[in-house]
């Protein structure tokens, strides 16, 4: 798996936040990168264009606060972008940041960061000489079952994809899985769409692009692949028997 440059760049402004003490973690695609990335996946995975992350802080922080401490970040790491904030924070809505090439102005990507959100559990990630803090693997998997298990999942199609890569280099762990979701007061919806709209599920998928040219595998390896991962979440399906008895039988 190569890095893109901007990829890099974004790499190397979550290094110096994390050098900064600065009171953030990281998530979302630019996380689940550098975890593939350590675990050796070797394939491409589709790329992202900007930086996902949680604030958590005794007071909630302001504006100012926010702006500057980044902007901190990335002068003592000799990093030339300018940081400026777009959309406040607020109930269910993440903070947005702009970076921009000081010299041209151009904005290079965009960060999200939501404020005093549960605490999640981190580690810490090295890849490629970069270093930060991001969501642990089984949060990750969390977020994304919670996320396809409503019929969200036809706006969230990136989350199959992503539970599609993890697959292939993670087990799955339904008791840990289970309390990172009970921990954040969530529960799993009856995984309708995913179970019983798979045509709806396919046009999603074929819309959705992956930029910079990345293979995009086939929809039924990745769905059935997802299917056979999840399967000790998904509901059971109740089916009659000889002499009428009712059957149990998880999905496959």
């Amino acid at each position: 798996m190569n890095l893109t440059a901007e990829e890099k760049l974004m790499y190397k402004v979550m290094t110096a936040i994390f050098e900064s003490g600065s009171p953030i973690s990281f998530k979302g695609s630019m996380v689940l990168k550098a975890f593939l990335l350590e675990a050796g996946y070797a394939e491409e995975t589709r790329h992202t264009v900007d930086i996902d992350a949680n604030w958590n802080s005794e007071n909630p922080p302001l504006a100012e606060q926010m702006t500057g401490s980044l902007q901190k970040a990335l002068e003592e790491s000799g990093i030339d972008l300018a940081v400026s904030i777009y959309r406040m924070y607020g109930e269910k809505r993440s903070a947005g940041f702009e970076l921009a090439d000081k010299a041209t102005g151009e904005i290079l990507f965009s960060m999200d960061i939501d404020v005093n959100r549960p605490i999640s559990p981190t580690k810490v990630y090295e890849i490629e000489g970069f270093r930060f803090r991001g969501v642990s693997p089984s949060q990750m998997i969390a977020d994304k079952l919670s996320a396809i298990s409503t019929d969200k999942i036809f706006r969230r199609i990136k989350d199959v994809v992503d539970l599609y890569y993890i697959s292939k280099v993670f087990s799955f762990n339904k008791a840990d899985i289970m309390q990172r979701l009970n921990s954040n007061g969530r529960t799993l919806d009856t995984f309708h769409g995913f179970l019983h709209r798979d045509e709806d599920l396919r046009h999603a998928y074929e819309k959705f692009r992956f930029a910079g040219g990345v293979n995009k595998p086939p929809f039924d390896e990745v769905y059935h692949a997802v299917k056979l991962y999840i399967q000790e979440v998904l509901p059971e399906e109740k089916i009659n028997g000889i002499g009428g008895n009712l059957y149990l039988v998880r999905r496959r």
